[in-house]
């Protein structure tokens, strides 16, 4: 399901009604489309963790009528991710898990950088302090489980329980929280809080 929040000049949509609603707030002051994108998308990787967040990728679209930008902000393999270093370790696959997982190097906190520099490029002045606003309000003050996180969360327990912080960010009593449940998520908060202010803008 896609949410649309309507603002004068604008529609920002998102698979998050709050992400919609961020972009849509930072167009209304006066911001523009990248600029809303990237409030948008910090505020999925809070609300709708399962699908991004800053540890996934990103790919971008800028166009305003003329030759459109792309960003392909999704990092390479990892470097030693060989058959022969799989096969050395007595495996015949690769794990879909875990630390011996070929997992890309996370391209999305980059990819915003790009964008936000093309946004300033053509005129953007709002700071990633106030891009990351709406973020930082729901990571700090919780917002419902979607019943796709929860469902997410609950299928995939068993490959993820183990993972280093998943259960003390994710679980609620060993368990996959239930839909509605309020998920706050302080220390995402303080990451967003961080970044916003190490980069004045």
């Amino acid at each position: 399901m896609k949410y649309a929040r309507t603002i004068s000049g604008g529609v920002v949509v998102a698979p998050h009604f709050l992400a919609a609603e961020a972009g849509a707030r930072v167009l209304g002051e006066g911001g523009n489309a990248i600029e809303a994108m990237i409030a948008a998308a910090a505020t999925i990787a809070v609300v709708y963790p399962h699908m991004n967040s800053l540890g996934g990728d990103n790919f971008l679209l800028i166009g305003d009528g003329g030759k459109p930008m792309a960003i392909d902000a999704c990092g390479g393999a990892a470097g030693q991710a060989s058959i022969e270093f799989y096969r050395s370790q007595g495996l015949e696959a690769i794990p879909s898990r875990g630390p011996l997982a070929a997992l890309t190097v996370a391209g999305a906190v980059s990819g915003w950088q790009l964008a936000l520099a093309e946004s300033k490029r053509r005129g953007g002045t709002l700071p990633l302090s106030r891009l990351f606003e709406d973020a930082i309000h729901h990571a700090q003050n919780g917002t419902p489980v979607s019943g796709t996180l929860h469902r997410n969360a609950a299928g995939k327990l068993d490959e993820l329980k183990e993972v280093s912080g998943f259960a003390e960010t994710f679980l609620v009593d060993g368990a996959a929280p239930d839909e509605g449940h309020n998920l706050k998520l302080p220390a995402l908060a303080d990451t967003f809080g961080r970044s916003g202010r190490s980069r004045a803008g």
